[in-house]
């Protein structure tokens, strides 16, 4: 009943409500972006959401295009700049999902929506994490996010699939709040970000 019917109202409840109380920041953010990112704001790109359905998820763009001498993109940590560091260690890049959210593709809570090549990979075991929505926040994103390996991800998304409920929904975004405001597991260790999942 909850996952169902209740989960969804209160979706589009708090991304409604987010997005009004939290519209000054995102102007802020997006003027920021407009003049380090020349004129591109957010990141668009496919990802899987429930039972693998790909969906254009919506980012701040943290990144600059900027290439090599042969027109390859330069590596992810020469490319972040100032203001997308900042933004990524407040996890405001992640705030314009609450579009997502609106637009029933994703939900506040679930497992976070990786990219379309890993699908193929997955185990029928790991599969297990597109049974439902994907979300902005998850039990793997407060046990450890992007500090964790991907056999410990995948184990904590599927536990949170078996064991869905308001009362685990509430415990997450408390708990994401905490970390939020602690600052911690931002990044993978010695990287800007996480490694590509290989199917291992």
């Amino acid at each position: 009943m909850y996952k169902k019917c209740f989960k969804p109202f209160l979706d589009f409840g708090f991304a409604f409500f987010g997005l009004i109380v939290l519209s000054p920041l995102f102007c802020i953010v997006a003027l920021g972006l407009f003049f380090v990112n020349n004129g591109n704001i957010f990141f668009l790109q496919k990802r899987p959401g429930i039972e693998g359905k790909l969906f254009t998820i919506i980012k701040f763009k943290t990144m600059n295009d900027k290439k090599d001498a042969v027109g390859n993109l330069l590596p992810d940590a020469e490319r972040l700049t100032v203001i997308g560091k900042w933004i990524r260690k407040a996890s405001i890049d992640e705030l314009p999902q609450l579009v997502n959210v609106l637009k029933g593709e994703m939900s506040i809570v679930g497992p976070r929506p990786l990219l379309p090549e890993y699908l193929d990979l997955y185990s029928d075991f790991e599969k297990r994490r597109h049974e439902i929505k994907p979300g902005i926040t998850g039990w793997a994103q407060i046990n450890g996010r992007n500090a964790i390996d991907w056999e410990t991800k995948f184990r904590y998304d599927v536990w949170y699939v078996k064991h869905l409920s308001f009362g685990l929904d509430f415990k997450i975004i408390f708990k994401t709040l905490l970390k939020l405001l602690k600052v911690e597991d931002i990044n993978a260790a010695n990287s800007a970000t996480i490694e590509r999942f290989n199917g291992k």
